[in-house]
Parts: structure tokens; C-alpha cells; sequence
């Protein structure tokens, strides 16, 4: 049966209306993250040169900043929007580690999940910021999976909050957390406590993503999986998308679009274009981890598939606007369903 494609060009007050008192539910929310954590540098400064050694700008150093990224984003995301989190993942025990766990507690995240391995160096990614636009990032890293001793301890802690929580989230970044036993384990586990599992996929693990509830690629990681076609065409994103609820028998596939939004394939057959959000883009840092982490407390707090994705994408329209890895707020939400003749839906009081 071919899908109906429907494209929301504007939503109406009344959705508008629901999608906003969906938000008032977000603190009932309790959502486990599983994923890489990954501490965030960012060097502030500005040009006003070349590099006479090569044809490079100079950056003028003016601050530094640290803030918890990859699957802590995630988790940062949850709680500035009010959900209550439970993030487990690797770090080190370094310097960075210190200053990753450091970084979570003063944004107020939970770090019982924290699984310390000696033996590797906390996840660093430095961004280098001038005049509002990224010049160069550069990771220091190493992607080896946890070792059997650490996965116990993996285990230990789903075990732990399993049963509390609303949903999972399966954060992959490639950095060695998340693991081809990790996903066998917790995707039976959340069967069996009928927990739903959202996953932002990284392409090598694809395969073990099968039974999850929903999976959040973008456009490349989505492409990935089929390749060309044999005429050496880009395969149709929409039989991509169809293609990838069939293999993963998942109740939806949201597949981001960067600039043209994101598009729902659902279950049922529906396919859903959703214009982008952005008014203005700054920074894409982490506005994945966004996407997966509105869309998770959504459906936690009972909106329909549908819902969800319109929400994640508002909130998405709204990180790219702001520098570095960003998070966005209930007001920040709440204040973006606006009516285009500028009538507030619901009030922000």
C-alpha cells in the first residue's frame, strides 16, 4: 500500500494547544540514557589575522568553557525540561573524568550511573569558536568496547532502574559504551518491562537495533545502511525510510533532514514531512541529542507519535540557534508555539 505523505505547512491552534499541555507532564517523566559520555571543550576567542606560517586563521584566545556532552547532553536536555534522568556510562579516571563529573553535578545530572575504567581517558572533544562560527574540532579518544567486568556493572545499574523509568534512551556515539551485548541485553529487558527504546543510531550497530521502538537517524546514518542503488544513484529517502521500519520492526523511524526538517515514517503506514524550525542556524552541535531527548519525554508523557516529532523538531529549531552544545528550556518550547499571527496557545505564566 503506498503511504499517505502529509506535510504540515502550519499548525493549528488546537495542536498546538495539546502539544503545549503535554509539557506540563514532562517532570512525571523518569527516562533512563544509556550511552558515551563525552566531556566538551570550547575555545572562545576571536581573528583578526592569518597565520604568516600557513594559510590558517589565528585564533585570539578570550575563555574557556566544559560542559557534559554526548549521551550527557542528552540526559542535560531531560532535565532542564524538567524529566527526572538516570544516565549510565564510561569515564575515566583522570582529569577529565574529574572535570566531566565536575561539569554534571553543577548542571544538576545524576552520576550514580557513572562506570569508571583506569584504563581509558575520558572522551574529549575541543571545539575552537570564532565570530560564531566552529574553525576546527579535534578529539581525543579511545572507542575500545567495556570490557566484561564493566558491562556487569552496566547491567547492574538497568537492573537497578529498569522498572522505574518511562523509557530508554540508547545514545550511540561509537565510542565503545554501547555494544552489540549491551543492546541484546537492554532491548530484551525493556520487552520484558514493556519500556519503550528510542535509539540515535550510530551505522556500525545497525543491525542490532532490531525490536527497538523508534530509531533517530540522520540523513548519511540513514543512507548508509542501503548504500546506492546499482544504477549508483542516492537511494530515495523515502523508501529508505520505509526500508528501515521494515528491517528493524519499529513502531517509527524519524530521520533528521538538517535545513528540510525531519520526515516520520510510522508503523501504520503514515509519513509525515516536517518543515525545519530554524530561524536562524549558529551551531548543529548536539542538536541530535535534542531531538532524541524531546521526543522520549514526549512520548513519556503520552503524546502521539506525531506530537512527538513536531515537538522534537521546534526543539531543535531552537539549539541550532544558540552556540555550542545546547539545551533547550519548557519556556524556550513553549514560547516557539506561537500562532503566526502571534497568539499565544497557551500561557507561559
Amino acid at each position: 500500500m503506498t503511504p499517505v505523505v502529509k506535510k504540515p505547512s502550519s499548525m493549528s491552534g488546537k495542536v498546538r494547544k495539546a502539544i503545549a499541555q503535554l509539557m506540563d507532564q514532562f517532570p512525571k517523566a523518569k527516562i533512563l540514557v544509556l550511552g558515551d559520555w563525552i566531556l566538551d571543550e570550547f575555545v572562545w576567542g576571536t581573528v583578526d589575522r592569518i597565520s604568516p606560517e600557513a594559510p590558517v586563521p589565528v585564533v585570539n584566545v578570550t575563555r574557556e568553557s566544559f560542559v557534559p556532552g554526548g549521551a550527557l547532553n542528552v540526559a542535560n536536555n531531560i532535565r532542564t525540561l524538567g524529566g527526572s534522568v538516570y544516565p549510565c556510562g564510561l569515564v575515566g579516571r583522570d582529569l577529565r573524568g574529574r572535570m566531566l563529573v565536575k561539569a554534571m553535578r553543577k548542571e544538576g545530572i545524576d552520576t550514580s550511573g557513572a562506570i569508571y575504567d583506569p584504563m581509558r581517558p575520558t572522551t574529549l572533544k575541543t571545539r575552537v569558536i570564532a565570530h560564531s562560527q566552529q574553525v576546527v574540532r579535534f578529539d581525543r579518544e579511545h572507542c575500545r568496547d567495556l570490557s566484561g567486568e564493566h558491562l556487569k556493572k552496566v547491567f547492574s545499574f538497568i537492573d537497578k532502574v529498569l522498572s522505574k523509568v518511562d523509557a530508554v534512551i540508547i545514545e550511540d556515539y561509537g565510542k565503545g559504551m554501547i555494544t552489540p551485548a549491551l543492546l541484546t541485553y537492554i532491548l530484551k529487558e525493556a520487552k520484558r518491562f514493556r519500556k519503550p527504546v528510542l535509539v540515535d543510531p550510530k551505522e556500525k550497530h545497525f543491525s542490532y537495533y532490531r525490536g527497538a521502538t523508534v530509531i533517530t537517524p540522520n540523513r548519511r546514518e540513514a543512507l548508509s545502511t542501503f548504500g546506492q542503488a546499482d544504477n549508483g544513484c542516492v537511494p530515495d529517502i523515502n523508501e529508505v525510510g520505509k526500508k528501515l521500519l521494515k528491517q528493524f520492526m519499529c513502531e517509527a523511524v524519524l530521520i533528521t533532514l538538517g535545513e528540510e526538517g525531519m520526515i516520520l515514517f510510522e508503523k501504520s503506514g503514515s509519513v509525515t514531512k516536517i518543515p525545519t524550525a530554524a530561524k536562524e542556524v549558529f551551531d548543529v552541535s548536539g542538536a541530535g541529542d535534542t531531538v532524541i531527548a524531546v521526543l522520549t519525554l514526549a512520548l513519556a508523557a503520552g503524546a502521539r507519535m506525531k506530537e512527538a516529532a513536531i515537538l522534537a523538531n521546534a526543539a531543535a529549531g531552537i539549539v541550532v540557534g544558540k552556540l555550542g552544545t545546547a539545551t533547550v528550556t519548557t519556556q524556550e518550547l513553549k514560547d516557539s508555539l506561537i500562532e503566526k499571527e502571534g497568539k499565544k496557545v497557551l500561557s507561559c505564566a
